[in-house]
């Protein structure tokens, strides 16, 4: 059962398996589920972070209401809703 924040892990992952990775995990989050935390790092380039703003950012994706900041520069949030 998902609950409240999903964490996702794109370490390793290249552009386009992380952009595989984000959609699964979006098309399997249930209704309690609000945010993804998605964690690509930051020390290995931009790649993932930008694909996930270009992708995920500016309503181009109807699941996300917006997109956050983690509490670290290796971590962006995709808000699914308000809690």
């Amino acid at each position: 059962m998902n609950t409240g924040i999903i964490e996702v892990d794109l370490h390793g992952l290249n552009v386009e398996e992380a952009k595989n990775c984000i959609d699964k995990q979006l098309k399997l989050a249930g209704k309690s589920v609000y945010r993804l935390r998605l964690i690509h790092g930051y020390h290995g380039g931009t790649g993932i972070k930008s694909m996930i703003s270009e992708e995920y950012g500016y309503g181009r994706e109807e699941k996300v209401l917006r997109m956050e900041g983690g509490w670290n520069q290796g971590i962006t949030e995709l808000v699914l809703r308000e809690l």
